[in-house]
């Protein structure tokens, strides 16, 4: 029986993955938030893993993340068979409330951008009404150029103490990363296709699919075109297989 070794960090195929529960994400960030802190922070599973082992420009900017959340139950399952132990999965989604209650907590300034037009402005509306005391400095749609210089400066100027990027990887997190590099304090986090769901445009999965970790089943039932994106599952589980078969001839 594999020995089962807790780190403070756990390594899934180079990408560093903080091993802390939800709650403790969550401290962390109220302490950088309140603080001013400039926090890159990202949440992976399977895919993003596996393109970055793809695409060094995108691995490279990966490492240059303050968190690194496992985002899905394959991170989990991935470092046990590694012989390591992961606390628990740590789903953006649940990040991006717990950092919506935090803001409306502390009154803080949040921006917003990304997904369709409609999405976004019913994604704000939704959190005017269930987190009225956040301060909505902006949003804007995610179809523009993303190199364009002139939407990072609109952004800065808002002065935002949170912002949620929903371009989906890898392009949110290259332009967090040239956000953060401009601006002086602010979290921000790649948010994917939490937009959707919590507009309600899309449905999460319900609870008992959760408990089962089989939400990646239900989205592909109700998504038939996600079978591309799941077709890397296999390639993340063999390269699993064949690090822990180095790391045992170490």
């Amino acid at each position: 029986m594999d020995e089962f070794i807790m780190e403070t960090k756990v390594t899934i195929l180079g990408v560093p993955f903080d091993n802390i529960t939800q709650e403790d994400f969550l401290k962390a960030l109220y302490d950088r938030l309140v603080n001013k802190q400039k926090t890159f922070l990202v949440t992976a599973n399977p895919e993003i893993v596996m393109y970055a082992r793809d695409n060094e420009d995108y691995y490279q900017l990966l490492l240059q993340a303050d968190y690194i959340a496992p985002d899905g139950i394959g991170i989990v399952k991935a470092a046990r068979t590694l012989g390591k132990t992961i606390k628990e999965r740590v789903p953006g989604y649940e990040l991006m409330l717990g950092l919506l209650e935090i803001a409306n907590i502390e009154k803080q300034n949040v921006y917003f951008i990304g997904a369709q037009e409609d999405t976004i402005e019913l994604t704000v509306s939704e959190v005017e009404r269930r987190w009225p005391n956040i301060n909505i400095v902006g949003y804007h749609h995610g179809y523009f150029n993303h190199a364009d210089p002139k939407m990072i400066e609109k952004v800065k100027n808002t002065d935002p103490d949170l912002i949620f990027v929903a371009f989906g990887f890898p392009r949110q997190e290259k332009w967090i990363s040239n956000y953060l590099s401009q601006a002086s304090h602010g979290i921000a986090v790649g948010v994917g296709g939490s937009f959707d769901v919590l507009s309600g445009k899309t449905k999460r999965a319900p609870s008992l699919v959760q408990t089962l970790h089989v939400e990646w089943l239900y989205r592909l039932i109700r998504q038939p075109s996600r079978y591309k994106r799941m077709a890397v599952l296999p390639r993340f589980i063999k390269q699993i297989y064949k690090q822990k078969k180095k790391e045992r001839n170490q």
